[in-house]
């Protein structure tokens, strides 16, 4: 099978360090000249070939695919050219007809899974060649890796950001609802708007002959 050949771009040398500066230094200490301190090494650079790569996955196999390429990078020692394995998954709340609350985890892309790797022949073939995996998501014939706020806005949806994501809710406008909690607790009303980012719901009810919107938190609200 052939593979696709990939160029990889040289990591930069770490700066090298003036030899004679510093034995000129350490004789102005030794005759008592106050000299600046040495100047601290620079902070070795980040792997500029490490990437978020997506692959494609029969679906409902993506954990499946998940443990046969961890498995393999064992069994091949390529540790160090494919680092984590994501299968995107957010958690939401779900209402049964009973009512009671549920929390259950939906994948965010079904059919595809993160790799962070470093790309080469040896790394392409591995990840390739992996039960289950279908292909790359490429450009053209090569892999196309994800840009940083792609990566990061993933993460934070998955609830491993700096924040954890609000639970969705899974309910529909125009859906009847029952309040739980608080002062309206009882009350019946139909949800009007769905705000998942906040984690709330504009619901109308009817008091006093008239409908009446209230602002309520998805743990107000439960199903009829």
């Amino acid at each position: 099978m052939a593979t696709e050949s990939v160029d990889l771009s040289p990591v930069p040398d770490a700066e090298e360090v003036d030899v004679d500066a510093e034995d000129a230094g350490s004789a102005d200490s030794a005759h008592g000249t106050d000299a600046p301190p040495p100047a601290k090494a620079p902070a070795e650079p980040a792997d500029p070939n490490r990437k978020w790569y997506v692959i494609h996955t029969y679906s409902g196999y993506e954990n499946k695919v998940k443990t046969n390429l961890e498995k393999r990078l064992r069994s091949m020692a390529m540790e160090d050219r494919v680092f984590e394995i994501l299968v995107p998954e957010e958690e939401q709340i779900e209402l049964t007809k009973e009512g009671k609350r549920k929390t259950v985890k939906r994948k965010i892309f079904p059919g595809y899974v993160l790799v962070e790797m470093r790309l080469d022949d040896d790394s392409w073939y591995v990840v390739r060649n992996t039960p289950g995996v279908t292909g790359f998501v490429s450009s053209g014939n090569r892999p196309t890796p994800l840009g940083q706020e792609e990566v990061d806005a993933i993460l934070e949806q998955m609830g491993l950001g700096e924040e954890k994501p609000i639970p969705r809710l899974d309910v529909e406008v125009g859906q009847n609802i029952r309040v739980r909690s608080g002062p309206f607790d009882g009350f019946i009303g139909v949800i009007d708007e769905i705000d998942h980012a906040r984690g709330k719901l504009r619901v109308l009810v009817s008091m006093f002959g008239r409908e009446t919107p209230l602002e309520l938190d998805f743990n107000q609200v439960e199903k009829i």
